[in-house]
Formats: structure tokens, C-alpha cells, sequence
């Protein structure tokens, strides 16, 4: 292959990518086209689907079922994006210290991120149990009553999001590890050497130098907070009284319990035009804040 040139070389090159191409093709590309074809059919998974056009997109555009879901969904990741981010950056920096048994903390932060949902969200039900709860206790030794979390509208979508943050923070803080690892140390021995105290090298060192990696994590944290399902799932299904329904959860309860293919799939198009909006918007806004070394 290596002699080859001009038509034959782009056969081989072709030859090897095809294994690779067919898996794209048959189980990414070809499933998003059928979504895309499906959102503009009827189809109730035992009769065949019947063409309605754009009917699924006007019926979701006015259903208040799917304004709230929208809403709860921002909900969620205006309270989820700034805690995760600033709780992951403070742990991170804290375990960037050369400190006997720190690789010991980092395992124990990042351990949540590789237990699964299921666990972790029945963990957590029954920490925000209002009667028998960890977490109510806790607060009645300091005279706090506290509230009944996944049973009141009011609260659970806060619960929601601290069990987000707790699980997610490892993740985010490898990220930022990885990130302030990588910083020059004689950034902060010529700052020392100026004068500059510890909170005058993480905002005019740490913080520049850490933007690339806190626009990826920014990122990644922004798309998964869009696709926010198993918790809700697990600990509230979307109650009480729909206080928890988000997007994703209206997707699958649509295409599973009420067997509606088509507006389910309609409803999955305008969430990935929702997260790629909102991307694309992070992609021209990182030139005015993200530093390049």
C-alpha cells in the first residue's frame, strides 16, 4: 500500500476505514435518519406509521406539558452547572497538593462516578426520606425541621440536583486535576517571587491557564445536564404533581407508556436542537474568555 498512488492508494484507504464506516453508518447515522423520518409520522408501534408531516412538532410546541418539562429541565441545570463547577474546581485544587494519602481522596471523590445510577439514586432516596431519612435527622440535631424532599413540589428538584452534583463532582474534578497538572510551575514561582499571595496566583495564573479546560468541562457538564433522566427517573418519576418531569423523561414515557413513536422521536429532535444551539453558542463565546497558552 505504501507504493501505491493516486486511485488504487484511496481503495485501500477505503478498504480499511469499512469496517469502521459500516459500524457509523448501520448504528449512529442511519438510526438518527429513521428519528428524523419518524418525527413526522404517527406511529403506535403496532399499526403502520402513517405520514402527519409537521403535526408532531405544532402539537408538541403547544402542549404545556412540554413548556414545564423545558422549564424544569433549565431548572435543573442553572442549580446543577455552578455547583458542580466551583465544588469540582475547589476539590480539585485541594488534591493537587503533594500530600501523603491525597491519591486515597481522589479514588474516594471519583468512586460515585463509575457507581451505577440505580444505586447511587436509591442511596439517595433514602437519604432525602423525610421520616426515616439520614438527612432529616442530621438537620433535627441542629433544631432544623427539615423538608419532605422528593415529596414536596417545592423541593425535589433541588434533591434532584444535590444528588447530581454529588455523583458528578469526581468526574469534573479529574478534569480540572488533569488541567492545573499541566500548568507550568514557574508561573507561580516567578508570581511568588513578585510578591503575589495564594488568591492573587489562582485568579491572575490558575484561573487564565485553566480556561481551555473549564470550557470542555463547561461542555460536557451542559450537554449531560440536558439529558438528565435516570435520577428523575428512579427517585421521583417526574412527580409529585410533575415537579420533576424533564425532557428526557417526557421522551421515553411518550415512545414507551403511551406508545407515541412519532412524538416522541419530534420531541428528541428539539432537544438535540436545544443542546447543539446552546453548543454552538459556548463555541463562538469561548474566544472571548478562553485563554490558549
Amino acid at each position: 500500500m505504501a507504493g501505491e498512488k493516486g486511485v488504487h492508494k484511496y481503495i485501500w484507504v477505503c478498504l480499511f476505514l469499512l469496517p469502521s464506516l459500516g459500524g457509523l453508518l448501520l448504528f449512529t447515522v442511519l438510526p438518527i435518519l429513521a428519528s428524523l423520518g419518524l418525527s413526522l409520522c404517527q406511529w403506535d408501534l403496532l399499526t403502520p406509521p402513517q405520514f402527519v408531516g409537521l403535526a408532531n412538532f405544532r402539537r408538541l410546541l403547544a402542549s404545556q406539558t412540554f413548556w414545564a418539562a423545558l422549564g424544569h429541565t433549565l431548572y435543573f441545570i442553572i442549580g446543577y452547572i455552578p455547583l458542580v463547577m466551583v465544588i469540582a474546581l475547589g476539590v480539585a485544587v485541594l488534591l493537587n497538593q503533594k500530600r501523603r494519602g491525597v491519591l486515597l481522596f481522589r479514588t474516594a471523590f471519583f468512586l460515585p462516578v463509575v457507581s451505577a445510577w440505580v444505586a447511587v439514586a436509591l442511596l439517595w432516596r433514602w437519604i432525602f426520606n423525610p421520616k426515616f431519612g439520614i438527612l432529616n435527622y442530621l438537620l433535627g440535631l441542629v433544631g432544623i425541621q427539615g423538608p419532605a424532599w422528593l415529596f414536596d413540589p417545592r423541593w425535589a428538584m433541588p434533591a434532584i440536583v444535590i444528588t447530581s452534583v454529588w455523583k458528578d463532582i469526581g468526574f469534573v474534578m479529574v478534569m480540572f486535576l488533569a488541567g492545573l497538572q499541566a500548568i507550568p510551575s514557574q508561573y507561580y514561582e516567578a508570581a511568588a517571587m513578585d510578591g503575589a499571595n495564594g488568591w492573587r496566583r489562582f485568579f491572575h495564573i490558575t484561573l487564565p491557564l485553566l480556561s481551555p479546560t473549564t470550557f470542555f468541562a463547561l461542555t460536557i457538564s451542559l450537554i449531560n445536564s440536558f439529558q438528565v433522566f435516570d435520577q428523575v427517573w428512579i427517585m421521583t418519576g417526574g412527580g409529585p404533581a410533575g415537579a420533576t418531569t424533564v425532557l428526557v423523561e417526557r421522551i421515553v414515557k411518550h415512545a414507551f407508556n403511551y406508545s407515541r413513536m412519532g412524538y416522541a422521536a419530534a420531541l428528541s429532535w428539539i432537544l438535540f436542537l436545544l443542546v447543539f444551539t446552546v453548543t454552538a453558542v459556548q463555541m463562538r463565546a469561548q474566544k472571548r474568555w478562553v485563554t490558549y497558552e
